[in-house]
């Protein structure tokens, strides 16, 4: 196992506020499904796309607004089936009785229809992925040669053989403690990288837990900076692996 399952620290948190800001008709933020065709009149088959697979809270999510705001025409899958996470969860609700309707039998096949709906209505030369915790695993599986190039932040549910597996570029972001993207997972997953030859970039944030990126205490700079910088680390890599 790359990455644990999701564990009960990943349906807690904290709650991201502001006002979403769109710049551009260029830059829209999309969540899955929509009805047919969802090609913006802006879109050129030059402008990437990118596939949000969210944190287990789904959509809205913040980060894929973000990205969306940095050039990409951004698709939010419905990962849950219009089933996320509820935050905070009622009492008595725990994450692993939830999780048995989520698991990838449940998952993959709306990920499947999405990236089909992409590459036949968007038509875009180049696709990115991104997976916050649950959602890395599709990136990882996306990776094998669907997708352009993949970011993750702290992942979990990911196999060693998904990882194994993959033909394009990843990213990942992780945090210093982190009980499911554990020192010795990221270890072994770094080790399997390097000896399948491929290309990828591992930043490690000190002073954050599981989650920073999405549900990071934003009253703590130390928190605050790394979720910005995880950002940043996301956007640069598809600049670089999407452009051209």
């Amino acid at each position: 196992m790359a990455a644990n399952p999701p564990g009960e620290l990943c349906g807690v948190g904290h709650i991201h506020e502001g006002t979403r800001k769109v710049p551009s008709p260029l830059s829209p933020a999309v969540s899955y499904p929509l009805p047919p065709p969802f090609s913006p009149p802006l879109l050129t088959s030059a402008h990437p796309t990118s596939i949000v697979n969210t944190y287990i809270t789904g959509t809205p999510c913040p980060p894929g607004r973000l990205i969306a705001a940095a050039g990409y025409y951004v698709i939010m899958p419905d990962l849950f089936n219009g089933d996320p996470w509820p935050f905070p969860p009622p009492e008595g609700l725990t994450l692993s009785v939830w999780l048995v309707n989520h698991m990838p039998e449940q998952t993959m096949p709306i990920v499947d229809a999405v990236l089909k709906r992409i590459k036949t209505e968007l038509k875009p030369d180049k696709i990115g992925a991104v997976g916050y915790c649950f959602g890395a695993k599709y990136v990882a599986r996306l990776l094998v040669g669907d997708i352009d190039a993949g970011f993750n932040a702290h992942p979990s549910f990911v196999t060693m053989e998904e990882l194994a597996a993959i033909k394009g570029p990843m990213s990942i972001a992780a945090a210093e403690t982190d009980d499911i993207f554990t020192t010795e997972l990221r270890h072994q997953s770094e080790a399997k990288l390097a000896e399948i030859g491929a290309t990828y970039q591992i930043n490690l944030f000190s002073g954050v837990t599981h989650g920073f990126a999405v549900r990071g205490d934003l009253s703590a700079p130390q928190v605050k900076w790394a979720k910005e910088k995880a950002f940043e680390q996301a956007v640069e890599w598809f600049k670089f692996h999407l452009s051209g």
